[in-house]
């Protein structure tokens, strides 16, 4: 038996758990697993992925579901980053720089502030 990954939805499709199960091309008494498990536990169930092969990113607790993109979209970090629809990941309004140095994303200062060496 191959094993699948599926997550758990809540009112507003928001992740509350993920499970391993059956393979999406195995059936529960004549119902493909997504269906199964979401009768199983009266909630929204979908299938995951650890490579991102389905629905663009693994799903995690807290993670919402979002049904247009058919993807997994991971909590937002900070208020000014913005969604990338192709990838379903949040992205800095503001590129950081690729000069091998160490940063963190300031909100305050919208930008990447480098870390010291000796705080690394």
């Amino acid at each position: 038996m191959t094993i699948a990954h599926y997550a758990f939805l809540d009112e507003n499709n928001i992740v509350t758990e993920v499970i391993v199960g059956i393979d999406e091309t195995e059936l529960i008494d004549g119902l493909d697993p997504e269906t199964w498990y979401g009768n199983f536990r009266g909630q929204t169930c979908k299938r995951t992925s650890y490579n991102g092969n389905i629905r663009k990113n693994y799903a995690g607790i807290g993670f919402r579901y979002d049904e247009e993109l058919d993807a997994f979209i991971p909590p937002k970090p900070f208020r000014s980053w913005v969604l990338n629809e192709e990838t379903a990941r949040w992205e800095a309004p503001v590129a950081m720089p690729d000069d091998g140095k160490e940063y963190r994303w300031s909100e305050f200062d919208l930008d990447w502030i480098e870390i010291p060496k000796e705080e690394v």
